[in-house]
């Protein structure tokens, strides 16, 4: 059967490998389709994912990283449930997660895994375990899963496969399989468990597929709940398969659904082929089943009616899903195509009615699903019963018409034509009422029915029918309904969408905010201007709202603004017109400059408040500023008008009016203006009144200071001499300023103003006017109050001129209260200007004791010193000291005194604990030095004391300073070697301090700094004298120590003998140092001297090198410490064997890692088990024992190793082992190896001994991949070839070794051996993709007879682009064709069967092929092909090709190689798309076979080609009807003459009458009546005039008819002629009298327009423009001019080539 007559058809929607899907993830358990929205996947590799394909763009998949065991996707919406088992348990965890939202909505771990799981409504998941099932619903956070019933024991060990629910949710059915029985086992068996929730009982059945589904039965209004479910089974070697339908739970005392059943027919090919899915369609009542390998059957849900078989796939189909909106389903096969089955409305009733012959199916299925094709079998059913008077049966047969056939008028008129019986439900009647059951009712039964139910009143019947929406709203409905209700006729003008009635209605009810609403909704322009108008008239205010509400609209207003306010402003609508306006210029747009200047105005002449509030919210700034000036100006709006004028003498002019104006606004005012304007008005306002406007002045210049410059404004001040106005406003500005100027400025202004205090303040506080200019500014002024210089002196240092000028001015008392209040700090500097004014000391000594403990003693004293005053101070400095004054400075002047008046100085430098040292000791130098280094010793003044003793010789005072004062950098500084009296200083310290002292501090850091100062033969010859010449300090420990080191640093000759003659030092640490002085026989004395062994046999051994002398120490001193030093060297040394001995002396086992590593090196192993026997005995180290066993491997004392590994030990033994098997020490390590159990090492170990039986039993044990390879590669090449394919087959089940072990073998050449090995390996268990294809490429390199039958046997199982690649290398050209189409590699079959065809190449298969090829040019290659090798079957592949080749490419390539007839029937099924190379290949084959039929329909119907060339190639053909189709060629073409003339050449005057009257030209038509004059053709002359009546002019027809004789033949033209002409006459006069009426309508138009303007004219105030004359701009709400009617009319509609019917007089 075609295709494209079936009545299911079939669609490819989708390919999962095509969005990326691997093809091993393409199974029941990794793929889940649980509605027609989302497909979802689950992949493994290259990592855990989910892939989620929307079936809406299923190009787009989505893919998330998760790990599960399982996923859906919700049937609805975007949300996912996930299972994954918890890991070492048997249970499951269960999440549901919110893609979009990205939440997880619930979570749950059931106690038992789920073995199944699906969606089972969009709300509710089935999870179905071993031996229950619940239900877990997604609503609820802590909603649990609700166990539903238990698995029924037919269940038990059957796969899952399907679980579903009824619509009602009141039955349940699980479907699972299982093995067939053992006499047919390939035979899978169905088992279904039927559960009921009200019952709460199962049924055990057997199925293999099920669905529930409703149907309504007739006589029933509720739907009944069905079960369909579809069985395979095997009994008594018989099979038997069966679809049941059956209803589930039959309403009581209702009609119920009659069971049915039906058989299903497999094939013989598909005996063992079983159902694994069924759909029902609820769309047309159809039951699909599907099959494991692809067969669909199609059956009536009502009577179980097979419709159609047919297989949809080749390969085995595992998951369908319902596709609900186009009532068929979706199907996923193991290739990963999506395919989705629908019904074929337009051939599936035909095909019922026609190949079934079921007519009663036919109809009854085209009612259920509104499907064509059954329309004559409906309409003759319907009259039939008519006929027979079963007006009930025709009503619902009509009502249930496929397509609404029968809902028609006619249909309506028959029932009405009926008589009414009496006593009956007339069938009118009975007809509507079985529509409104039915459904609903169309436009003309609605009307029918409504006029019926309005005559009898019944209003309420109506509104139910609407409410219930059973009836279709028209407009002629809503005028029906209208005439009794206003209301619901609106809501059916609403719902019919009669746009112009509903918005007659809304007005009418004035309701007109509805209007632009739903105007809005359905597009509709109603008249804006009326309906304004009418508002009006009786709501001002509900005017402005809907004015305001159009001015929102989309697009714009519909009526300009200054019409809508013209309209308001005509009813003097002040206030209305204002609200609108500001509403609407809210945007503030340039182009409603002139309605913002409109506004103001108004409400300026009428509402100048209103007008100010509008300026002052500063809503415009596009209006006529200069106008609105003027008008503010008269309102007495003087800011405003100030705001709005841009000239200066206008706002000079309103300037003054400051009595009217607020100051503050004027203020602000001030800061709009330019600086230059600004002082320009400030003058004038001082002009005019300085007194009352320099508050403001002040004001204006303290806000705007820095735009009009601050020396600006106190230029104006002082231009009018207003210091008053200068001080406030400077006194505004100085606290932001720095400018000295300023703030001089301001003192003057406020001493001139006599703001005294003012001037005291700044001059205290301010730190930026100009001291200098201040202070002589104020000693000039002569101020009452001396407190402004006072500050001014004081702040900046001129205090003795402030002294000066008061006391020359006599004011004594500001100079006491300047000294003792204001600063007593600087009253040494009055008291240095007073003395220089020679001012009685009485005056000066009182000033001083006023003051007393607050006067700073040492700047008074040098005031007094340098004026050598400092007598006058003896009383005050000695009052001080009786006060108890510590003062530094006090007890400085008075010893100054002392040393002076040389009153005992000694006494008070040395008992007077208060005063300076330097500053005395300074003062003294050059009067008594030694009184200086009194000083300076009392004060530690070490610098000075050093430079006056150098500089007076004085070394021995300075020796025993340093000595006694004990400190590093004094000493460091008179030792260093700069100092040019240090000699001197040495002898002193050494002759005479040191000896002098019996501190030991003093004696220490004197060493000390020697040591510091590099002078050590100066220290040594210091410690001999105090060490070694019997002092007091000839024994101490650290000064021995000191010169032993010292004599090591400096004389090593001297050390030997201090080592001698000394006892107390510190022998291992001067030993250490002479170690590294390199002084070894010293350091050997040193530590044998203080029995430091270990310290000297080390000497001996590191620094001496002599190992003899050490052995020889050691055998004197008989330690193990020393044993183990010389072992340790004898180690280093190479020594081994003598190391091991001196390690056993000294039983020292700690260095056991050193003596291995040095055996090793050695090879003295024997040595080696002898220490390391000694150590077991001190230590449990795994590196001992492990060693000890690998020792007696190496020496070959296996015997020893076996008793050693049975004893205790902590040897690591598998490193031994693997140590030993590297080294090749295998008896060793296979002793090793079989007492651990390592099998895997043993095994390879017993190969390396060529033991292979032990070996292959070991690699058993071991059961490792690694180990069964290695064992297998020593078989092979060892030729034992049993033993390696015994290891082989274990290695090979590992994807990752089974090349490798494929390139061992062939490389040795053991090629059958390997072929051997594979074809094992096909039965194991875990045989895998790998083998199949390694055992495929085998056979094409070796065996190629079994190639074929390989690939074909197992071509699910193989790698195929790997075994592409062998048989491409390996010339295998059929293998390789059926390869590629295994893989879908449709491009490189093409390719390769036409480069080999006589072994690849046959037709059928090549046109499926070739179909599905990606690479456009295989096509044109293929055409080739065909053309050289299969010429007769060309035709055939074009065909299959036609959609997607070029036309125009195949004709070229068939002309160039002179075969075009060859394609003819192709050419000829393709001409239809009008393809100028195709239409001029036939066209030429057409003329060389003179087909003129063919080659005319060709041109008709086609012209996409050379029509010229054409005409001038068959114009001059023998054959008539070839010239007659030139000559419709040329007239196609509009080469009119040249048609004509060929047709006259063959007396064809019909053509060229059609001819001359297509072409529209007067001049051909005229001389074609001229050529049948002259040819004496006087009927064509006739007919001429009437095939070319609209071209001819009158008067040349009837002069030729009349020079001609032929009036009777022109009569009729001239009869039509006359009539058509008085009608056009009769036309024109009615049209100018419509055009006069409308002219003076539109004149008494215009004249009320005007009178209107007229009366608003004298409404406004005379500041107010003229409003547009009609035409001008805006609009004056005028309308375009109503269309002309109808036109000029033109010539009567005529037939074609013919003359229009004659009329009547």
């Amino acid at each position: 059967m075609a295709a494209a007559n079936a009545p299911i058809t079939m669609k490819e929607v989708l390919t999962l490998p095509s969005v990326g899907i691997n093809q091993q993830f393409i199974t029941f358990t990794n793929v889940t389709m649980e509605s027609d929205k989302y497909i979802c996947v689950r992949e493994t590799v290259p990592q855990n994912s989910v892939v989620i394909i929307d079936m809406s763009m299923p190009m787009q998949p989505l893919r998330r990283p998760i790990t599960a065991d399982s996923a859906l996707m919700n049937p609805d919406s975007r949300i996912l449930a996930l299972k994954a088992q918890v890991p070492g348990t048997t249970q499951d965890h269960l999440q549901i997660f919110n893609i979009e939202a990205k939440a997880k909505l619930k979570s749950h771990q059931m106690p038992e895994q789920v073995a199944f799981w699906k969606w089972i409504t969009p709300k509710m998941l089935g999870l179905v375990t071993q031996n229950s099932l619940y239900h877990w619903s997604i609503e609820g956070c802590d909603s649990e899963p609700v166990k539903m019933f238990d698995r029924t024991a037919n269940l038990a060990n059957n796969q899952i496969i399907n679980y579903k629910c009824s619509p009602n949710e009141k039955w349940l059915v699980l479907i699972g399989i299982a093995p067939g029985p053992p006499e047919r086992a390939q035979l899978v068996k169905g088992n279904m468990q039927l559960f009921s929730v009200d019952q709460q009982r199962s049924q055990a059945l057997e199925a293999h597929a099920a669905s529930f589904a409703q149907f309504k039965v007739p006589g029933n209004e509720n739907p009944s709940i069905l079960i369909s479910f579809a069985s395979k089974s095997f009994n008594a070697g018989q099979i038997t398969s069966k679809l049941h339908v059956i209803e589930l739970g039959a309403q009581p005392g209702k009609p119920s659904f009659t069971k049915k059943q039906a058989d299903l027919f497999f094939p013989p090919d598909f005996a063992d082929d079983f159902p694994v899915a069924m759909q029902v369609s609820h769309k047309f009542s159809l039951i699909y089943v599907i099959t494991k390998l692809g067969l669909l059957f199609v059956y009536d849900l009502e009577t179980a009616s097979a419709i159609y078989r047919n297989r949809i796939s080749p390969d085995p189909i595992f998951l369908t899903s319902e596709a609900s909106s186009v009532g068929g389903f979706y199907a996923i096969n193991r290739r990963g195509q999506v395919l989705l089955a629908t019904v074929n409305e337009a051939t599936i009733i035909p095909f019922i009615s026609g190949q079934l012959n079921n007519l009663e199916l036919a109809v009854n299925l085209a009612k259920r699903g509104n499907l064509p094709g059954a329309e004559e079998l409906v309409v003759e059913r319907f009259k039939e019963l008519f006929a027979q008077t079963k007006y009930k049966e025709a009503a619902e047969l009509a009502a249930e018409s496929p397509q609404g056939i029968l809902r028609t008028p006619d249909t309506v008129a028959k029932f009405q034509s009926v008589p009414v019986q009496a006593g009956q439900t007339p069938p009118l009647l009975q007809y509507f009422g079985t529509l409104l059951t039915k459904g609903k009712l169309n436009s003309y039964e609605s009307l029918e029915l409504s006029r019926l139910v309005v005559n009898q009143n019944k209003k309420n019947l109506l509104e139910n029918w609407l409410a219930e929406d059973k009836l279709e709203c028209s407009e002629e409905l809503g005028d029906l309904v209208k005439t009794v209700d206003n209301d619901l006729a609106l809501k059916i003008y609403i719902k019919a969408r009669a746009t112009p009635k509903v918005v007659a209605a809304f007005a009418e009810r004035k309701e007109f905010d509805k209007i632009l609403i739903y105007s809005k909704q359905v597009g509709y322009t109603p008249d804006y201007m009326f309906l304004l108008q009418t508002i009006l008239r009786t709501d001002p205010q509900g005017a402005v709202n809907f004015a305001l509400m159009m001015s929102q609209m989309e697009g714009g207003c519909p009526v300009d603004f200054n019409t809508i306010t013209d309209l308001f402003l005509q009813r003097n609508l002040i206030r209305e017109a204002t609200a609108f306006l500001l509403d609407v210029l809210k945007p503030n747009l340039p182009e409603h400059a002139f309605l913002q200047t409109k506004v103001l105005e108004i409400n300026l002449v009428t509402f100048p408040n209103v007008a100010d509030a509008i300026l002052a919210n500063g809503m415009f700034s596009h209006y006529d500023r200069p106008r609105v000036a003027q008008l503010c100006e008269k309102a007495g709006l003087f800011i405003q008008s100030l705001k709005h004028y841009s000239e200066l003498p206008d706002i000079k002019r309103v300037i003054v009016n400051t009595h009217a104006i607020e100051p503050q606004a004027l203020v602000e005012f001030f800061g709009t203006l330019s600086s230059d304007w600004a002082m320009e008005c400030m003058k004038d306002l001082l002009l005019v009144n300085l007194r009352g406007n320099l508050q403001i002045i002040v004001q204006a210049c303290k806000e705007y200071c820095e735009q009009l410059g601050v020396d600006a404004c106190i230029k104006l001040f002082e231009q009018f001499k207003s210091y008053e106005g200068l001080y406030f406003f400077l006194g505004s500005y100085l606290s932001m300023s720095e400018d000295p100027e300023i703030h001089f400025k301001y003192i003057e202004a406020a001493a001139k103003t006599g703001q005294i205090k003012e001037v005291e303040r700044v001059t205290r506080e301010s730190n930026f006017y100009d001291a200098e200019k201040t202070k002589n500014f104020l000693m000039e002024a002569k101020l009452p109050d001396a407190r402004p210089l006072i500050n001014v002196c004081d702040r900046f240092g001129f205090v003795p001129d402030l002294t000066h000028y008061l006391y020359t001015n006599n004011m004594l008392r500001y100079i006491e209260g300047y000294v003792q209040k204001v600063n007593p700090g600087n009253a040494p500097l009055v008291v240095g200007q007073l003395l220089d004014d020679e001012c009685p000391e009485d005056f000066i000594k009182g000033l001083i004791l006023s003051v007393r403990s607050l006067l700073p003693v040492e700047p008074l004293v040098d005031e007094c010193e340098k004026r050598n005053r400092l007598r006058l101070l003896t009383q005050f400095l000695e009052h001080l000291v009786s006060e108890g004054s510590q003062d530094v400075h006090v007890h400085n002047a008075l010893g100054k005194i002392i040393i002076d008046s040389n009153n005992n100085p000694e006494h008070f430098l040395t008992t007077n604990p208060y005063y300076d040292s330097r500053v005395v000791g300074k003062y003294c130098e050059k009067r008594d030095p030694t009184l200086a280094v009194v000083a300076y010793r009392r004060g530690q003044c070490d610098e000075e004391l050093v430079n006056v003793t150098n500089k007076n010789s004085l070394f021995k005072l300075q020796a025993r300073y340093v000595v006694e004062r004990m400190d590093g950098d004094l000493w460091d500084k008179v030792l260093m070697e700069e100092n040019e009296y240090r000699r001197q200083l040495i002898d002193q310290v050494v002759s005479t301090a040191l000896p002098e002292s019996q501190s030991p501090e003093q004696v220490s850091a004197a060493v000390k700094a020697f040591m510091t100062a590099d002078l050590p033969h100066e220290l040594i010859e210091l410690l001999e004298k105090i060490v070694l010449q019997n002092s007091a300090f000839s024994g101490n420990f650290n000064l021995q120590n000191l010169l032993i080191l010292t004599a090591i640093k400096a004389d090593p000759s001297r050390v030997m003998d201090y080592i001698n003659r000394l006892d107390n030092f510190d022998g291992p640490a001067v030993g250490e140092v002479a170690v590294e002085a390199q002084l070894y026989e010293e350091a050997f004395a040193i530590f044998k001297k203080f029995n430091l062994n270990v310290q000297a046999v080390d000497v001996l051994l590191d620094n001496v090198k002599s190992i003899e002398r050490a052995v020889e120490f050691a055998f004197r001193v008989e330690e193990d410490s020393v044993w183990s030093q010389v072992a340790k060297a004898q180690l280093r040394e190479g020594l081994v064997s003598d190391a091991i001995e001196s390690f056993i002396r000294a039983e020292d086992a700690t260095h056991f890692l050193e003596v291995i590593r040095a055996t090793e090196d050695a090879n003295v192993y024997d040595d080696l088990v002898r220490y390391l026997l000694m150590v077991r005995q001190k230590v449990k180290e795994p590196k001992v024992d492990s060693e000890l066993i690998y020792a007696y491997a190496k020496i070959d004392r296996l015997g020893e190793i076996e008793e050693f590994i049975l004893m205790p030990n902590v040897a690591i033994l598998p490193n031994v082992g693997d140590r030993l098997y590297d080294e090749a020490l295998y008896e060793g390590a296979k002793i090793i190896y079989a007492f651990i159990s390592n099998w895997g090492k043993l095994a390879v170990t017993l190969v390396k001994l060529q033991q292979f039986q032990g070996a292959v039993d070991a690699a058993r044990k071991a059961n490792s991949a690694k180990t069964w390879k290695e064992v297998c590669f020593a078989c092979v090449d060892a030729e034992e070839f049993r033993l390696a394919q015994i290891c082989g087959l274990n290695v090979i089940i590992q994807v990752d070794d089974l090349e490798e072990v494929s390139e061992f073998y062939q490389n040795r050449g053991c090629f059958n051996e390997l072929i051997s090995l594979m074809e094992s390996g096909l039965g194991l268990e875990r045989a895998h993709m790998g083998i199949f294809t390694e055992l495929g490429v085998l056979y094409a390199r070796y065996r190629y007879e079994k190639l074929m039958e390989h690939i074909k046997l197992f071509s699910t199982r193989l790698n195929i682009p790997k075994l592409i690649r062998a048989c491409d290398e390996q010339q295998h050209w059929q293998e390789l064709t059926y390869l590629y189409i295994q893989y879908d590699e449709f491009d490189n079959t093409a390719t390769t069967v036409m480069n080999h065809s006589p072994e690849a190449w046959e037709h059928m298969q090549f046109k499926d092929i070739v179909a599905k090829v990606a690479n456009v040019e295989l096509y044109y290659k293929a055409v080739h092909f065909y053309l050289q090798e299969h010429p007769d079957l060309i035709n055939d592949l074009l065909n299959v090709l036609a959609l997607r080749l070029d036309h125009t490419r195949v004709v070229d390539i068939l002309r160039k190689a002179g075969q075009l007839r060859l394609i003819k029937p192709y050419m000829v099924a393709v001409q239809s798309n009008n393809v100028s190379a195709v239409n001029e290949a036939l066209n030429e084959i057409y003329v060389e076979e003179e087909d003129y039929d063919r080659l005319r329909e060709s041109i008709d119907l086609h012209d996409s080609f050379d029509q010229i060339g054409l005409a001038q190639k068959i114009e001059k053909h023998e054959l008539v009807e070839m010239r007659r189709v030139a000559a419709y060629i040329y007239k196609k073409a509009g080469r009119w003459k040249q048609s004509i003339a060929l047709s006259k050449k063959d007396n064809m005057y019909k053509d060229c009458m059609e001819t001359a009257s297509q072409s529209g030209e007067h001049d051909l038509a005229e001389q074609l009546l001229v050529y049948f004059i002259e040819q004496g053709k006087k009927e064509c002359f006739a007919t001429c005039l009437f095939v070319c009546y609209d071209l001819i002019r009158p008067d040349v027809a009837l002069e030729l008819a009349w020079i001609n004789n032929m009036l009777d033949f022109a009569f009729p033209y001239l009869l039509q002629f006359i009539r058509e002409y008085s009608g056009k006459v009769d036309e024109l006069i009615k049209d100018k009298l419509e055009a006069q009426k409308e002219v003076k309508a539109k004149e008494q138009e215009d004249k009320d327009v005007m009178s209107q303007q007229n009366m608003y004219a004298q409404l406004l105030p005379l500041a107010l423009p003229a409003p547009p004359m009609p035409g001008m701009g805006g609009g004056g709400g005028y309308g375009p001019p109503p269309p002309m009617g109808g036109g000029m009319p033109g010539m009567p509609p005529m037939p074609p080539y013919g003359m229009p019917p004659m009329g009547g007089y």
